[in-house]
């Protein structure tokens, strides 16, 4: 199984859920990239991602769930979608801010500026241009009904305009080991089947690999 994640706003791609999922999951390819601040360069950064990667599954959080949502054509999950990041000034405002979680760069804080502000508001108008009607049975919204940080029934509603599979769950706004288990990962079975299956068990040591390719390699 190959999943290719996205963080929320001030986040990385060491984020908690990451590391997680990483270890539910010890044999699939967990792939989470450090997005970049202005929406410009992240969008077609993450598309050429994913068209490079050729996921199993793309899942996204807030912010990298509003990302997620535009990865038309794979099939993604959207947890409490950040669809409007540019109206939410208690998150996204102008000035310094402090990274939540350890960068591949090392950088310690980030700047946001009206320019970025003004991005993620031309791209929020475009973000659910071009779905197709096979789209709209690729992507599933999960959407917290105590979320305190998006407004939950308006991303939601927004959501089933576009898409067929929309959950309202007993969640608040961030991803916790409970709700993964109880929501997130039923919904990952459903939709992989085997390669689920097989991304739970433990990866063979490379002895064994080394064994295993040479019993194949003398029949």
């Amino acid at each position: 199984m190959k999943l290719i994640y996205f963080h929320g706003f001030a986040s990385s791609g060491a984020s908690g859920t990451v590391q997680l999922l990483r270890k539910i999951f010890p044999s699939a390819e967990i792939i989470a990239p450090d997005i970049p601040v202005d929406p410009e360069e992240a969008l077609p950064f993450l598309q050429n991602l994913v068209e490079t990667e050729q996921p199993d599954l793309v899942m996204g959080t807030s912010m990298g769930g509003m990302y997620a949502q535009q990865m038309h054509g794979h099939l993604r999950i959207c947890v409490n979608p950040a669809f409007r990041m540019s109206t939410m000034s208690k998150v996204l405002h102008t000035g310094e801010h402090k990274w939540l979680n350890g960068r591949k760069d090392s950088a310690k804080t980030f700047k946001v500026t009206a320019d970025i502000i003004k991005h993620f508001n031309q791209m929020e108008r475009k973000q659910f241009e071009g779905i197709t009607p096979d789209d709209r049975k690729l992507c599933y919204g999960l959407f917290g009904i105590n979320d305190k940080t998006v407004n939950s029934a308006n991303t939601y509603a927004t959501f089933t305009k576009y898409y067929d599979h929309a959950e309202r769950i007993e969640a608040e706004h961030q991803l916790n080991e409970k709700v993964v288990h109880k929501y997130v990962l039923p919904l990952m079975k459903q939709l992989l089947g085997a390669k689920y299956d097989e991304a739970l068990k433990e990866p063979l040591p490379d002895y064994m690999k080394y064994r295993c390719s040479l019993r194949k390699a003398m029949c």
